[in-house]
């Protein structure tokens, strides 16, 4: 079976080895002549970045690069990035990275062109009908991980650098025009990063699934996204050359993201507070917190995840598929606590607190109060 197609759900998606050629067709069919690439740091003097910006070059759309771009994303990190977008006169954003760097490109070619602070777009009510759509660039969305999704997002995630609260800015025209899914970029990711970015795609999915909202077509997009992390994750943690386990990864990335469209819960809810005081890797942060919310979950989801288990082959029921993420957690060398990344405990009140007001803690099946979600950080840390 070729591992190369067009798709037009949920948005424009060029999916293929070696796509990532035509980025220059992707860029004449939005009518971009002057691209900003926005990636973060780490990926900035890296073969493949380079290899971008000279195809860009050789296109004749110069090769403007912002890589100031950190893990996670705040607001002095936009307004960095919208000076340069500006004072560049730029016309469209290439999205390239991983999580952190896709979410803030897209904020700057979202708020380019707005005259309000970024926090009046927090995904509230309609809160989105305040901008200004016709002045919202161009993007194009170069994934190089196979985690968080965001090239097939219509929101952001971006710090307050004041509170320290991670807030979700949504706009419909924040997803990107175009996506150029190439498994080739994500080969020189190491395992420990190709571990925690696969895991939050799975996660993704498996929060969709078991959030208590009615969204039946994410709920089948998210049962086959497990899927596809069950069986190409290892393979992708093991040898990192392995394109179709690589591409099967982006499929399952892609596929989170929009099944999330149903709901996160508490998973999610625990990991942000977290990311955001104490600079974690989210992908990371979310695989460490999974068995305990699946535990926390146990009596809302119990019936629910025995057909999942049977759809991924896992015999047992709800408590085969618990033993069998904590062997697949294991197997991909994930912590089991959060003091691994440097959490302690000093601030499990600020964090709880935090947690409760998360937006993704809505999408839960099991209310999350400040008492609970407060012994599940003691748990985890």
């Amino acid at each position: 079976m070729s591992l190369t197609a067009n798709w037009s759900y949920p948005t424009a998606i060029r999916f293929g080895a070696g796509r990532i050629a035509e980025l220059a067709d992707a860029c004449q069919q939005l009518g971009i002549k002057r691209p900003l690439l926005v990636t973060d740091k780490g990926l900035a003097s890296l073969p493949i970045t380079t290899s971008t910006l000279g195809l860009m070059e050789q296109a004749g759309l110069g090769r403007a690069l912002f890589c100031e771009v950190h893990p996670n994303p705040d607001d002095h990190a936009l307004e960095a990035g919208l000076e340069i977008y500006r004072s560049g006169q730029h016309d469209g954003v290439i999205a390239f990275g991983g999580g952190s760097g896709l979410d803030l490109a897209k904020l700057i070619a979202f708020m380019a062109g707005q005259t309000r602070p970024v926090w009046d777009f927090e995904d509230i009510d309609d809160w989105w009908t305040r901008a200004d759509a016709s002045a919202i660039a161009p993007i194009i969305a170069v994934p190089t991980t196979a985690g968080t999704g965001s090239e097939v997002g219509r929101a952001s995630i971006l710090t307050n650098s004041s509170t320290h609260v991670k807030k979700i800015i949504f706009h419909p025209k924040i997803l990107p025009s175009i996506v150029i899914c190439d498994p080739e970029l994500t080969v020189g990711m190491p395992p420990v990063i190709t571990a925690g970015t696969g895991l939050d795609a799975f996660i993704h999915s498996f929060e969709a699934y078991c959030s208590p909202f009615y969204h039946p077509m994410s709920q089948g997009i998210a049962l086959e996204g497990m899927r596809l992390v069950k069986e190409y994750l290892p393979r992708a943690f093991a040898d990192g050359s392995d394109i179709e386990a690589r591409g099967h990864m982006m499929s399952a990335a892609a596929m989170g993201a929009t099944a999330f469209q149903k709901g996160l819960g508490a998973v999610h809810a625990l990991s942000h507070p977290v990311g955001a005081v104490y600079n974690t890797p989210h992908g990371m942060t979310n695989a460490i917190a999974l068995p305990a919310v699946i535990r926390f979950n146990r009596p809302a989801i119990e019936e629910r995840v025995a057909p999942l288990a049977a759809y991924l082959g896992i015999p047992g029921g709800f408590d085969g598929f618990y033993d069998w993420v904590i062997d697949f957690s294991r197997r991909l060398e994930v912590p089991e606590k959060l003091s691994a990344l440097g959490v302690d405990r000093e601030q499990l009140d600020l964090l709880a607190q935090m947690a409760v007001d998360d937006p993704s803690a809505g999408g839960n099946p099991i209310p999350l109060t400040v008492e609970a979600t407060r012994a599940l950080y003691e748990e985890l840390t």
